[in-house]
Order: C-alpha cells, then structure tokens, then sequence
C-alpha cells in the first residue's frame, strides 16, 4: 500500500496561505506581513508547488485536509 507524504511547509508559507483563505489578495497579504506582494507570491508559489495543486482555493483546501492549516485561524487570523 502506497502511504501518502504530507510536505512540510513554512511558517511563513502557512500565513501565507492562511491570509489567502480568509480572502486577502496578495498586496493586502503584503501589507499585513510586511513584505513585498513578490514574496507573497514566491511562497504561494511553492505551496501550491509542494501541495500539488493549481491554485491558492485548492492549496487551502489541500492543506486543511491534510492538518496543515485550521479553520479556526482561517476565520480568525492574527492581524
């Protein structure tokens, strides 16, 4: 039987993805983070690279089910 990998993302690759499923595009994740709209896309890029999906909905979708991201701080992140 084939076991499933679950990647290992980034602290920052988390709040990433937690801010793109409350809603935040990436200059409004930039802002909150205080980085550049570059970097926000530069993680999200390898999130969606290491989850193996196509876009931020099934990144978070992918990584919730997989117990990498919460709904609870989905909901609720720290601003």
């Amino acid at each position: 039987m084939e076991q499933l990998h679950t990647p290992r993302l980034t602290q920052r690759e988390v709040e990433v993805l937690l801010w793109a499923a409350s809603g935040k595009t990436a200059p409004q994740t930039a802002h909150l983070l205080d980085i550049s709209k570059d970097t926000v896309n530069f993680h999200m890029k390898n999130c969606l690279r290491k989850l193996s999906v196509e876009n931020k909905t099934a990144a978070a979708a992918k990584a919730t089910a997989l117990g990498l991201l919460h709904m609870k701080d989905v909901r609720n992140p720290v601003e």
